[in-house]
């Protein structure tokens, strides 16, 4: 008997975690081996059909022990379906003062759920494309950071609000 209740709790914490993510319209992942060049360019494409619904977007990154600074800066370029691009550079803290790094994680593993647009309808129904680069540089320094250490991936999501 208390085995058939333990598959019990079990299963039921597994499909109450399988649901908890529901909102999410596109998620995708992009790794690094090692480091991330300033001229790699990480790109996301997906399909977009409803335009009347509210929607978040977010810049998830992933980093570990190895990122030195406590921000970062990101070029992010967002392509619509006419071909319309807007191109935002971004600036997130990924550090408190004392030099721990941010994020959701129990280990030297860091993630970062960051804002990217809040509340957006999309104008076009069809094929959006954003793309996104690091454009960190050191304090006094006029070129940026070849290879930043520290990020082992990036990623893009949507999620609509509706939920």
């Amino acid at each position: 008997m208390k085995i058939k209740s333990s598959l019990f709790v079990f299963g039921a914490l597994l499909v109450l975690l399988c649901s908890c993510d529901d909102n999410y319209v596109f998620d995708d992942y992009k790794s690094f081996d090692g480091a991330w060049h300033k001229d790699t360019i990480v790109s996301f494409q997906f399909e977009q059909q409803d335009t009347t619904s509210l929607y978040n977007m977010f810049i998830n990154l992933r980093n570990n022990n190895d990122y030195p600074y406590s921000n970062i800066f990101l070029i992010v370029a967002m392509q619509e379906p006419n071909n319309k691009t807007t191109i935002d550079t971004l600036e997130y803290e990924m550090a408190y003062p004392d030099g721990t790094l941010m994020g959701e994680g129990f280990t030297d593993f860091k993630e970062s759920k960051l804002w990217y647009r809040e509340n957006v309808k999309f104008p076009n129904q069809g094929s959006y494309k954003v793309s996104i680069q690091q454009a960190v540089r050191e304090a006094d320094k006029v070129i940026g950071v070849q290879e930043l250490e520290g990020i082992t991936e990036v990623g893009f999501r949507v999620e609509t609000t509706e939920k």
